[in-house]
């Protein structure tokens, strides 16, 4: 089951878990629509994979089991994000 993380790796923008803004790799790193198709290509900085949109949980699913409330966040992302 995926985690659906809260925020993008790199801007830490917030992420609900019925966000369409939300792109995810095969590892679930977590990114917005803006730092993917910008910054990063559509490829994510960590793996290398491929980014594509997360799918959204439905709200009965999402009750049962709830998104992931950990943040994670990429440094060296964010760092170049700030850099532009």
């Amino acid at each position: 089951m995926l985690e659906l993380r809260p925020n993008c790796e790199c801007c830490d923008r917030d992420l609900p878990p019925d966000s369409r803004q939300a792109l995810i790799c095969s590892f679930e790193c977590t990114f917005c629509t803006d730092c993917s198709g910008g910054l990063l290509k559509n490829v994510c900085p960590n793996c290398t994979g491929e980014l594509v949109g997360r799918p959204v949980r439905p709200p009965a699913a999402l009750a049962r089991h709830p998104a992931s409330t950990l943040r994670v966040f990429n440094r060296e992302c964010r760092s170049r994000l700030l850099a532009g």
